[in-house]
């Protein structure tokens, strides 16, 4: 039994209802609801505190109503239900067929976002006869339970305990990767809206980085060329710098990112790109349209130039960014290591910072001139870090200088140490192989020193010149957070590699597996949110549950079908599963469910 409002003539009255199964006029048991008590007017009982109605609900379901006249009809104080369930042999149901039941959760952080209205708008003024709604539904609530080709995902429609996707035609979904790719912006604005109006997003810190997806072919796209051989169109496919050494052509994906780690906007590149030659289209594609307050950019010392930047002040943004000390010039170099103006944290952390005046040339060549915070630390641990990395180099520097002869240095390692040794000396006709005896006189150890005088320290460049040097060190070093979120696009979703073939179905892919990455981020949050964590660990998302164990989650909420319409559900013994259900307010009490029951639990959740 459960308590229902009722609108009669627009006054509000409360009812006790209970679900009953009776048998249509074709024969067919259907949910119907029937009338147990007519409590009375929801005036005559509200006493005016938030949230009545789900107050008096609870209390109902607790067995300690707040309206006294409800008491008799309280599940403790009525025997428990009794169910005849009739197995008969060779039944279907007497081999067990449990279904994934998490879309009861996924359905409304995607009706959230806005997105099944949106892809219903589309359907209906275009006329689109196939589910596209499902069909993007199917493809996303896939990519997060269990990633795989697009075919392969039309076909775990039917596990589903209530199938996602109306559509027959598997190969209905490249005629919805078409539509994903037109609307791509429309999309990611819808997703922003909602996020903004119900989530509150207002982002003070916005993360960007570049990472690639490969691909399993052999060789690049071509470039589209007119009759006078100049270039139309670039190719998607491009070998270029892969994050993960591969050989295969790749494309190249820009992510922005939210001070709460939830994805706000991507875009696509060649593969060939450079990282720092994406971020100003991206900005322009996506980021300035967003109407955001002023944002402050976070990035790696990779992505960021002085038109970049440039173009951030030009948005009224600001900037953080890192910067190579090697670039440097000298008397900036000279600056970091004098000891000087130091703030000494501890024995293992200090820091410093100046405000520089910067001359430089916009994206349209005109000279600009702007402040800028420069800011530098020296970690210990960093230390330690560059110290291990470098250690096997270190020492084969060191056995060099000692034992000059017994080594023989191929072209290979002579690139490696060519910054360290004199010009003077070097053979610049042949670069094949050095002459081992003459190795120790043309080491320099000057460049040794100021190679290794530079461990430890980190270089950082900010618009912000009046923020706090701590406070910019610690918002540069939220940036893994995107790093995180790369890890579990590739990892948890599976994105890569990547087997549709034309650009416009691999943007397609790669903003599902973003809308896949969202709603992940979505169910973090809210288990975050929730927990018992610390208010100071809550400041950090990462603290939380991996996108594994989400996914591994909510692949074990199943529902197992019983005769006489009834279902069981099965895999709650999963701590992380209830961890997620509590953090929605999920109860599900140990007895048999109708599919009414399901859209009762579904209804009740509050995704943000």
């Amino acid at each position: 039994m459960y308590i229902h409002v009722a609108n009669n003539n627009g006054k509000k009255y409360l009812v006790l209802e209970k679900s009953v199964r009776v048998e249509n006029k074709d024969g067919v048991k259907v949910a119907r609801h029937k009338t147990v008590l007519n409590i009375g007017p929801l005036s005559k009982f509200d006493d005016g505190k938030p949230d009545y109605v789900e107050r008096l609900r609870k209390s109902f379901k607790d067995g300690e109503p707040l309206i006294p006249e409800l008491k008799p009809y309280c599940e403790g104080e009525k025997e428990a239900e009794k169910y005849l369930v009739t197995f008969e042999e060779g039944g279907e149901h007497c081999l067990s067929d449990p279904k994934w039941c998490s879309n009861i959760i996924l359905d409304r952080i995607f009706d959230e976002l806005g997105l099944t209205a949106f892809f219903r708008e589309i359907k209906h003024s275009s006329k689109i006869e196939y589910d596209l709604s499902g069909l993007v539904k199917l493809i996303v609530y896939g990519r997060i339970l269990e990633p795989s080709s697009k075919i392969t995902a039309f076909s775990q429609n039917e596990k589903y305990y209530k199938p996602v996707c109306k559509s027959e035609n598997p190969f209905n979904v490249y005629d919805m990767l078409d539509v994903v790719y037109e609307n791509c912006d429309k999309i990611q604005t819808r997703i922003n809206n909602n996020l903004t109006k119900k989530a509150g997003r207002n982002p003070s810190v916005i993360f960007y980085d570049v990472t690639n997806f490969f691909f399993e072919i052999q060789n690049p796209d071509d470039d589209i060329l007119d009759e006078n051989g100049e270039i139309i169109e670039k190719g998607l496919r491009k070998n270029g710098v892969s994050k993960e050494n591969r050989k295969s052509p790749i494309v190249q994906m820009g992510l922005f990112l939210d001070d709460e780690g939830i994805p706000v906007s991507m875009e696509m590149f060649p593969g060939n790109t450079l990282d720092s030659l994406t971020l100003r289209p991206a900005l322009k594609n996506t980021m300035d349209k967003k109407g955001f307050e002023k944002y402050i950019l976070i990035a790696d010392r990779g992505i960021c130039n002085a038109p970049n930047c440039i173009h951030l002040l030009d948005e009224n943004n600001g900037y953080i960014i890192s910067k190579s000390i090697k670039k440097t010039n000298k008397e900036e170099r000279e600056w970091i290591l004098d000891d000087d103006g130091y703030i000494s944290v501890s024995d293992e952390f200090k820091y410093k910072s100046r405000i520089v005046h910067r001359t430089a040339k916009d994206e349209n060549g005109n000279i600009r001139e702007f402040d800028e915070k420069v800011v530098v630390y020296w970690s210990k641990k960093f230390y330690d870090k560059e110290v291990y990395e470098n250690a096997r180099f270190l020492k084969f520097l060191e056995n060099l200088k000692e034992n000059p002869g017994n080594f023989r240095v191929t072209k290979t390692m002579s690139k490696q140490i060519n910054k360290l040794i004199k010009k003077d000396v070097v053979n610049v006709e042949t670069g094949e192989v050095l002459n081992s005896k003459k190795l120790k006189a043309i080491l320099d150890e000057e460049k040794i020193k100021e190679m290794t005088a530079y461990y430890g320290y980190y270089q950082i460049v900010t618009s912000e010149t009046e923020m706090n040097d701590t406070e910019i060190i610690d918002k540069y070093h939220g940036l893994t957070r995107i790093e995180d979120q790369f890890r579990e696009m590739k990892g948890t979703l599976e994105t890569r590699p990547v087997y549709v073939n034309t650009p416009e179905h691999i943007k397609a892919h790669l903003l599902l597996c973003f809308i896949a990455l969202v709603m992940l981020r979505l169910v973090q949050r809210k288990v975050l949110k929730s927990s018992e964590n610390t208010a100071e660990e809550k400041k950090n998302w990462t603290y939380g549950m991996s996108g594994n164990r989400v996914t591994q989650a909510l692949k074990d909420f199943q529902l197992d079908k019983l005769p006489n319409d009834y279902y069981r559900f099965s895999g709650l013994s999963n701590p992380d599963l209830k961890e997620i259900l509590n953090s929605y307010g999920i109860e599900i009490p140990r007895k048999l469910y109708r599919r009414g029951d399901m859209l009762e639990i579904k209804g009740k959740i509050k995704v943000f």
